[in-house]
């Protein structure tokens, strides 16, 4: 996939100053110093090259809003309960948390003829904040001076879905429970995440290494 890095940071940083959120410049300011513009979104899986991070908030905002438009005339009141600028805030910001733990690295692959090669890949290092996923995207968030609300707050924490649970841990689980029963923005995020890695990112490379 081609990505355009510079097309990619101008859409992303216009959707995020279109909120006017108190702190959105101290933000970027931090992303930009943290290298997430030019962050893949994984290691091995979805978008695993340069720009692919900003790549997957931008296809998880596209998601994220269509749902929130076409829920709209089956649910009413998603209209007034989930601010635009929230679903554009908790969509973009999801994932901030990657920004500076992937380091570019050599790898061997096994290629269709059964040959291994090298190619270019990335390790990854927790060395900085490990806080966890979610969390660690809202903490650096408010660490930035980003005037977050709780249920952008709650979806971002929470996007993960069952795979950010600690399925031993019973306050996980029920923090999680009430966090998409009082937040429709939280399903919304979780589902606009998982689409977008799974259907828009998805490539027949991806299938083939199956």
């Amino acid at each position: 996939m081609a990505i355009d890095i510079k097309a990619n940071k101008e859409e992303f940083c216009s959707l995020l100053r279109s909120t006017q959120r108190d702190g959105i410049e101290y933000v970027i300011q931090d992303l930009e110093e943290d290298g997430f513009f030019e962050a893949p979104a994984s290691a091995g899986h979805h978008l695993n090259v340069e720009g692919g991070l900003v790549q997957h908030s931008l296809n998880t905002y596209r998601v994220a809003h269509m749902l929130w438009e076409h829920l709209q005339p089956l649910e009413p009141s998603v209209k007034t309960s989930v601010k635009e600028e929230s679903v554009i805030l908790a969509s973009l910001l999801h994932d901030v948390c990657k920004a500076n733990i992937y380091k570019p690295t050599v790898k061997k692959r096994r290629n269709a003829l059964g040959v291994v090669t090298d190619v270019p890949g990335y390790d990854v290092s927790y060395r900085h904040m490990p806080l966890g996923h979610g969390e660690k995207s809202v903490i650096q968030l408010l660490y930035s001076g980003l005037d977050l609300h709780e249920d952008e707050m709650l979806a971002i924490r929470w996007h993960m879905g069952a795979f950010g649970l600690n399925q031993f841990a019973w306050e996980d689980v029920r923090s999680f429970d009430a966090a998409r029963t009082l937040s429709p923005l939280v399903a919304i995020i979780q589902a606009a995440d998982s689409l977008s890695a799974s259907i828009l990112e998805t490539t027949a490379e991806d299938i083939d290494h199956l």
